[in-house]
């Protein structure tokens, strides 16, 4: 799903994000472990993973919040500090932090002063379309409402790497469908970028067509949707003396759930999939809960995916 309709796969497209290495620690311990991957430029990519994975410290060093612990990440072969990348990302945090005794107008007009590329039309539109009054002080606002202006300063930006963090965890139903249109719509216009962490897994089917899983601080899968999807295959049959098929053992298998006699295994094929059981293709939730649900299995990082030779990048 390109938004230019050019297909996937070519190599020498541009990345939006190369992270090599890319680690951080706290007290704690850490909270993003070797992480290695590229997400090519053009794609709205779901972010996903259980709390605590790493997806927001990821972002945080993407928009240059964090600095990492180890290993380096470029936006748009930029340091995430120099002024290039500052230009071309605009980051949407979870707490979507706003100055609460601004207006409406008041924060749109900072945004306005603040970047160069402001599109105070498209900023406005947002407004509008949830009767948000300019006249209101943000503090004044509901919760879906500061999420609506904070929107609104995002895209206001015209960024070409847009951040979202669960951005819409706390809209109702049609307002989340609204504003996603809203997203789907400036990306595919425009080209941005969208990384986007969510927990709402069944959305992402409709929405993004790249997919980045972080589990335990490392990266469990990463890929085109429809790549990802076809790589995998899920069976269904009836296990004899307690155990499942001895055929199963010459695929890679995911994840093997059971219910009575009946087993569900998500594998990796290996050769033809012919043996006593159905064979089906998987939807995408179920893709990922299998992932999200055994850290032990392999993970799989699609050749667009991979980082390439190291190339000097603007600092």
């Amino acid at each position: 799903m390109r938004h230019d309709g050019t297909g996937h796969g070519d190599r020498a497209e541009e990345s939006a994000i190369e992270a090599r290495g890319v680690g951080r620690r706290y007290r704690r311990g850490w909270a993003l472990k070797d992480c290695s991957f590229r997400l090519p430029a053009g794609r709205i990519c779901g972010l996903v993973g259980p709390n605590g994975a790493g997806k927001t410290t990821l972002m945080a060093v993407a928009a240059n919040l964090l600095e990492p612990t180890a290993g380096t990440l470029r936006v748009f072969g930029a340091a995430p500090e120099s002024a290039e990348a500052g230009r071309r990302t605009a980051f949407l945090a979870q707490e979507k932090p706003l100055f609460r005794r601004f207006t409406v107008a008041e924060t749109l007009r900072m945004g306005r002063e603040l970047n160069p590329g402001w599109d105070q039309r498209a900023a406005e539109n947002i407004v509008r379309a949830g009767k948000v009054p300019f006249e209101a002080k943000i503090g004044t606002l509901s919760g879906g409402q500061r999420t609506r202006v904070a929107f609104a300063l995002a895209f206001g930006k015209r960024p070409d790497l847009l951040l979202l963090d669960e951005p819409m965890s706390d809209l109702d139903p049609l307002v989340r469908h609204e504003l996603m249109g809203t997203l789907l719509s400036e990306a595919t216009e425009r080209g941005t970028t969208v990384l986007m962490s969510t927990h709402m897994l069944a959305e992402l089917e409709n929405t993004c067509d790249y997919l980045l899983v972080i589990a335990d601080g490392g990266l469990r899968m990463a890929g085109e949707v429809d790549e990802l999807l076809t790589a995998h295959a899920l069976l269904t049959g009836v296990r004899t003396d307690g155990r499942e098929p001895a055929e199963l053992a010459r695929h890679t298998v995911v994840e093997t759930r059971t219910s009575g006699r009946q087993f569900t295994s998500l594998i990796r094929p290996d050769g033809p999939v012919d043996g006593p059981w159905e064979v089906d293709s998987p939807n995408l939730e179920e893709l990922l809960l299998a992932y999200l649900r055994s850290p032990e299995a392999p993970p799989l990082i699609s050749p667009s995916s991979h980082v390439g030779p190291h190339t000097a990048v603007a600092a």
